[in-house]
């Protein structure tokens, strides 16, 4: 399950993993994050949120991520993997290579820091 939630103020999508996620989570996600992105252009950050990282449930799950990071990354301006997972610094290494937003990970307990850096830019 992919718990989806915006904080319109800030204008940052924030997407926190609980167990492997499924094809559906990123379906749910983008009914979630593309009106906003429609009403306002586009976000300032988007925070993964995640102790450690849960992997996809099948390989549909994967492609639809991929789907969904092509159809986003160009509407984001910074993105933030806050996880005490080493997946994070690996994501932060191999995603900057495919999206054009600014990356940086953060420890799991950061999560105000990160949001504090998306928005001063």
């Amino acid at each position: 399950m992919l718990t989806t939630t915006i904080d319109q103020t800030n204008g940052i999508a924030i997407l926190e993993p609980h167990g492997a996620l499924s094809k559906d989570d990123f379906v749910t996600a983008a009914h979630i994050i593309d009106p906003y992105i429609g009403k306002q252009g586009g976000l300032n950050g988007l925070i993964i949120h995640t102790e450690s990282f849960p992997g996809w449930d099948s390989f549909a799950a994967l492609s639809s991520h991929l789907t969904f990071v092509k159809n986003h990354h160009e509407k984001i301006s910074r993105l933030a993997f806050v996880t005490d997972s080493p997946i994070g610094n690996l994501a932060e290494n191999i995603a900057a290579h495919f999206v054009s937003a600014q990356i940086r990970s953060f420890p799991f307990q950061e999560l105000k820091q990160a949001k504090f850096w998306i928005n001063s830019r």
